[in-house]
């Protein structure tokens, strides 16, 4: 490699790293921009489609191979936590979809169960209380 060669790389990897800093920076404007509540909500929606998936219910023909109920118990447990430290400050509004989401993931769990957990030990029932 020239000398030449080595300073255009340089000015190019020094371009792309311009470019990836003012990405960051602009996203971190754009996060300043919205609600803690959007925030909080979104997360717990991601986490309820993760769940769904790992409990084989994603609208896919091969759905059912991704069941993962290990996967699906620690997503639902992180959503329990979310929600149950969350609602307080989402509103009841918000917060009784969401717990509506997750009764719903926890029910579906206990019917995908071989073996299935005592009632009040199944996935984020330390937070949400017994569910059947």
């Amino acid at each position: 490699m020239t000398n030449q060669e080595s300073h255009a790389a340089d000015h190019e990897r020094e371009e792309r790293w311009a470019r990836q800093e003012e990405a960051a920076s602009s996203a971190v404007r754009d996060i300043a921009d919205v609600p803690a509540v959007e925030v909080i909500t979104t997360a717990a929606v991601h986490l309820m489609s993760a769940a769904a998936v790992k409990l084989g219910l994603a609208d896919e023909p091969d759905a059912a191979a991704q069941l993962d109920l290990d996967e699906a118990r620690k997503l639902i447990n992180a959503l329990a936590g979310l929600i149950t430290a969350g609602a307080p400050e989402i509103s009841d509004m918000h917060a009784r979809s969401l717990r509506d989401g997750l009764r719903s993931l926890q029910l579906a769990f206990r019917e995908a169960s071989v073996i299935p957990d005592p009632i009040g030990k199944g996935p984020g029932e330390k937070w949400t209380g017994p569910v059947n």
